[in-house]
């Protein structure tokens, strides 16, 4: 379905614009981004071996493109194709790709991740590849999305991980400074839906904005106390909002001194002008993606307990996914 065109831009858009850019062709192209959408190529994570004839016209690959990941050329269906079922691939949008190129920042391989905010199930995945860890935790607040996410993570072979429908404030109480990687895909006002054509009711509205702000920085205080002495924190949005992106990243470091941000060189050219430490943003009007934000912390703590499952948390586990049991084999990813 093509994208809905709404080609008066709203006084906050036009606001948010004068925030964002100092210069006037970069605020029209952003307006313009938002308010004439696209259709934006797809990518697919392989999860199992590339096929010898490729079903798939290829883009030509992006400097931040993780090995994993193909970039296709435009009007193709990849979530048509017999291999989608068969999970030898994800699909997904380069926003997210983009978003994730922070992992290749942290060493790998790692010995936890947990993505605090995994449905429908991407940056896990993505995640899984890249940094390779022991084991892959899975956590979404939201009870109906935990579903998709368990169908995503089956039919894509990781059958080593676990998903959880817990509240953030129960992985700090009971997985406190243990996970080598934290993931936050934080819930957001979702400004960049609109150069997909897609619905984001309110999206520049101060009070959304606030609202969504205040989540993130609620989420991110439990995650931050979750990181292991020497283990990262990546933030990722999907909108715009200086509230919800740079200041709440600010807000982190202060909140948390013994975090540091961490430059990402492979997404050296796509730095925010709007914070003083290294983040980064991928704008709608560079025909890439619809956007994304991005940024990787650090903890300088030393302090690290063991990485295992609290037994309190066993239950949850083994009750959303009853295919696991701590006594049983479990079936390996294809590499």
């Amino acid at each position: 379905m093509a994208p809905v065109d709404s080609a008066i831009p709203s006084n906050l858009l036009i606001k948010l614009s004068r925030r964002l850019f100092d210069i006037e062709a970069q605020r029209v192209a952003f307006v313009a981004a938002l308010t004439h959408p696209q259709l934006f190529p797809q990518a697919v994570l392989w999860m199992q071996p590339r096929p010898e004839n490729m079903p798939f016209a290829l883009a030509p690959a992006l400097p931040w493109q993780p090995a994993a990941v193909d970039r296709l050329e435009p009007n193709q269906r990849p979530g048509q194709h017999p291999l989608h079922q068969a999970g030898a691939y994800y699909c997904l949008d380069m926003a997210s790709v983009f978003s994730a190129a922070v992992f290749s920042a942290i060493p790998a391989p790692v010995d936890l991740v947990l993505d605090l905010c995994a449905a429908p199930g991407g940056k896990s995945l993505l995640a899984y590849q890249q940094l390779q860890p022991k084991a892959l935790w899975c956590n979404e607040v939201i009870r109906k999305r935990v579903r998709i996410l368990i169908a995503n993570l089956k039919r894509c072979g990781l059958w080593d991980a676990l998903v959880f429908n817990l509240d953030p404030k129960v992985w700090a109480e009971h997985l406190p400074q243990a996970a080598s990687v934290v993931i936050v895909d934080a819930p957001c006002s979702g400004q960049s839906l609109l150069a997909k054509g897609d619905s984001a009711l309110g999206c520049f509205h101060p009070v959304t904005i606030k609202k969504n702000a205040s989540r993130q920085k609620r989420i991110l205080d439990q995650a931050a106390q979750t990181v292991a002495g020497g283990g990262y924190l990546a933030y990722m949005t999907c909108t715009f909002s200086p509230e919800e992106n740079e200041q709440v990243g600010a807000w982190l470091l202060k909140q948390f001194p013994q975090f540091e941000a961490v430059a990402v060189p492979a997404l050296a050219d796509y730095a925010s002008p709007l914070a003083e430490f290294p983040c980064y943003r991928l704008w709608p009007q560079s025909g890439l993606g619809a956007g994304s934000f991005a940024a990787l912390f650090r903890n300088r703590d030393t302090t690290h307990y063991p990485a295992t499952l609290p037994d309190a948390l066993t239950t949850q586990a083994l009750r959303l996914y009853p295919e696991f049991s701590p006594a049983e084999p479990r079936k390996p990813l294809m590499n």
